[in-house]
């Protein structure tokens, strides 16, 4: 398929530049201590500068929902493609008398493929917190000042995203990008989606997840044989059943459009089996 043999390629093309992993630039994630739940993170924003391989820059550790942070300068290196990090001074921060801000030590490595920053740290001032951290590019400075960046409204989104397996925001923009819509057969006189297409319905739905302006046209079409009537119905069925599919798979009904055009639209022959069998189909298209 068409599909598989771009991922493929996508996948090797990621591989060949793991080696190659320049972390310089503005990172955010979470850092999630050992037995707390992702969604009970702490946010985490980083500034690495990279020097011949030798790392410098700051750090700015939130609370959600609060205006607690901690911002300290960090350094370390990056050798073969992962990255060892320390904080080792806090310079700025903002606490309540319960809280507490460790200076951790960390190892990360970048996986091409899902764009993550991911590894354990472990504090090198408090006894037994370690934890991980989970990391995506950012498009924006790191900021030193008192107000929370981005007004942390990323964070909810981030933690759903992660939840549903979808990759960080500058890989999802290249799987758009690189996007190759197929037709979905049919066998005669039927509606119901064969299992060889699954693969490619499920990589669509990750794309259109991964876009919250992203939305589908959903078209149905069939052979001649039948009537008018009957093969509009018939379009329509199956343009139905992909949308049924999308659906019980995490995809809002609101993101889908439906459309039928019977036997009008065919793109090959209604005159021997094989060009009948291009026309039984379901096409598709972001809008």
């Amino acid at each position: 398929m068409k599909f598989l043999a771009l991922l493929s390629s996508i996948l090797l093309t990621f591989s060949l530049l793991a080696a190659d992993f320049n972390p310089a630039g503005t990172w955010q994630g979470v850092m999630i201590r050992k037995g707390t739940k992702m969604k009970d993170a702490s946010l985490i924003h980083f500034d690495f500068e990279n020097n011949d391989g030798f790392i410098t820059g700051y750090s700015r550790e939130e609370i959600y929902d609060s205006e607690f942070y901690s911002i300290k300068k960090i350094n370390g290196d990056i050798t073969d493609g992962q990255l060892d990090l320390r904080q080792i001074a806090e310079t700025k921060s903002n606490k309540s008398s319960r809280t507490t801000w460790c200076r951790v030590s960390a190892s990360l490595n970048y996986d091409p493929a899902t764009g993550y920053l991911t590894g354990q740290y472990i504090a090198t001032d408090c006894r037994n917190v370690i934890g991980d951290f989970i990391l995506y590019r950012a498009d924006f400075e790191l900021d030193q000042g008192d107000d929370p960046l981005n007004s942390q409204i990323w964070f909810e989104q981030f933690v759903k995203d992660y939840a549903d397996g979808l990759n960080a925001p500058e890989i999802r923009k290249i799987e758009r990008d690189n996007f190759v819509f197929e037709p979905i057969f049919f066998d005669y006189d039927k509606f119901e989606i064969r299992e060889e297409h699954n693969t490619f319905l499920d990589g669509m739905i990750k794309i259109v997840k991964g876009h919250s302006d992203l939305r589908v046209k959903v078209t149905g079409h069939t052979d001649s044989d039948g009537s008018d009537q009957y093969n509009d119905t018939l379009s329509y069925n199956r343009a139905q059943a992909i949308t049924e599919y999308f659906v019980k798979r995490g995809l809002d009904a609101d993101r889908l459009e439906i459309e039928f055009k019977g036997e009008r639209s065919p793109v090959d022959t209604n005159n021997n089996p094989q060009g009948k069998q291009r026309n039984r189909r379901v096409d598709f298209e972001f809008i």
